[in-house]
C-alpha cells in the first residue's frame, strides 16, 4: 500500500511528520493491505497562523482495488490528533464497506 502525503501552504510536511503519518496509516489499515492500492492523506490548517479549536484537518482517501475510493475526515486541535482520528474513521469505514461488498 502506497501512502501519499499532501498539505496546503500553511503546513510544512517534514520527513519526520511524513514517517509518522505513514506508520499510523500502515498500522491502522494493515488488515486491508490486500484491498488497497494507495492512501492519500491531505493535511490542512484551516486558520493558517491563527490558533483555534479544531483548526487542524486531516482527510484520508483510500483507493480500493476495483471500487470507488473511501474517504474519512477528522478535525482536531493538533495534527497528530487529526491524523489519528482520520485513520480510525477510515479503518471503520473500510471495514463497513468491505464487509458489505463481501456479503453481496
Amino acid at each position: 500500500m502506497q501512502v501519499l502525503v499532501n498539505s496546503n501552504h500553511s503546513i510544512s510536511v517534514t520527513s519526520d511528520l511524513e514517517e509518522r503519518i505513514k506508520a499510523t496509516v500502515e498500522t491502522e489499515l494493515e488488515r486491508f493491505d490486500d484491498h488497497l492500492t494507495r492512501v492519500e492523506v491531505h493535511l490542512n490548517d484551516e486558520n493558517s497562523n491563527k490558533s483555534g479549536p479544531q483548526d487542524k484537518r486531516c482527510q484520508m482517501e483510500a483507493r480500493v482495488k476495483g471500487h470507488d475510493p473511501i474517504s474519512a475526515t477528522h478535525r482536531a486541535e493538533t495534527l497528530d490528533l487529526a491524523i489519528n482520528g482520520a485513520a480510525e474513521k477510515l479503518n471503520h469505514a473500510l471495514g463497513h464497506a468491505l464487509d458489505k461488498l463481501n456479503r453481496h
